[in-house]
């Protein structure tokens, strides 16, 4: 679609450009786009690098059988460092049968 316009319909598009946005805000627009894209980038990048590397484990893991049972009780949080919101988990106690 785009490789179809004639040279007239091209000045055209650029002359409404500049009238609605004007001379002194292309610059900065055309540097925000430049940034934007060299961000999306740069993103992109470090997802494939991600992915390269969960991908590729360095270890095996093993499957612990049994949790280690522990006296005190565990602890929920909501985000890293926050405290305030933490609270505890109620497991249930282990019967035994005899």
């Amino acid at each position: 679609m785009i490789g179809n316009l004639k040279p007239l319909e091209i000045i055209l598009i650029i002359a409404v450009i500049l009238l609605l946005f004007g001379a002194k805000k292309l610059p900065d627009m055309a540097r925000s786009l430049g940034k934007s894209a060299r961000i999306l980038k740069s993103e992109a990048k470090a997802m494939k690098k991600d992915d390269a590397a969960t991908a590729t484990p360095t270890t095996e893991t093993v499957a612990d059988p049994a949790p280690p049972q522990s006296t005190t009780a565990r602890t929920i949080q909501a985000a890293p460092g926050d405290v305030t919101s933490s609270r505890p988990v109620n497991e249930p106690k282990p019967t035994t049968q005899a």
